[in-house]
């Protein structure tokens, strides 16, 4: 993934708080990562990323997924394209991504999953559900991973992952803390190596 222009110009979608979106704004603002906040969308009306990024002063959208798939997909491009965005960032975005999305973006989203792909990956494998399948296979290290976005749940190409050991006597909540607490420092160290004009070669 190269070739983005300096500053890097992000869309972020987040479903819910948007932990990753609040991580990478106040890096933008430090001036620790040379980027543009574009566009915040949510599909979720009552998603405090919105109100967030209100707070922020970055332009944001609503776009409800549920009624009509092929609208919001459609729509979903377009702001995007509009908004100059180049790279988009999935910071807990719950909806599949549609396939206007998918082409105008093809290779240029990024989404971070909490556990090792692909073996913890693919439909249904989200949440405390990764944790507990990591325990459950008895691994001695998890990770967050982050990696390209395509038409298949957790198929895109990996970027980056941050391994984190499993302590004796884990439980899937406390796994899923800490790799929660490390997603959005991994997620902005990223985005700087990519502003940077450094190759992410995929790795999977």
């Amino acid at each position: 993934m190269t070739g983005f222009s300096r500053p890097l110009r992000l869309g972020i979608l987040a479903s819910r708080n948007g932990s990753s979106l609040r991580a990478i704004v106040a890096a933008i603002r430090s001036g620790e990562l040379a980027a543009e906040a574009r566009l915040v969308v949510s599909n979720n009306r009552t998603a405090p990323a919105l109100a967030f990024a209100a707070e922020a002063g970055v332009p944001a959208r609503c776009i409800p997924t549920q009624a009509d798939p092929d609208a919001a997909d459609a729509e979903l491009a377009s702001v995007l394209l509009a908004a100059g965005v180049e790279l988009v960032v999935l910071s807990g975005y719950l909806r599949r991504l549609g396939p206007r999305t998918l082409a105008a973006y093809r290779d240029r989203i990024v989404n971070i999953h909490p556990g090792p792909l692909p073996t913890f990956g693919g439909a249904g494998m989200f949440g405390r559900r990764v944790h507990e399948a990591v325990l459950a296979a008895g691994v001695g290290r998890s990770a967050a991973t982050i990696h390209l976005v395509d038409e298949e749940y957790d198929h895109g190409a990996t970027l980056a992952t941050l391994e984190i050991p499993v302590e004796a006597g884990d439980t899937a909540e406390a796994l899923e803390a800490r790799v929660t607490a490390a997603e959005p420092r991994f997620f902005v160290e990223t985005l700087k190596r990519l502003a940077a004009g450094e190759p992410l070669l995929p790795t999977g």
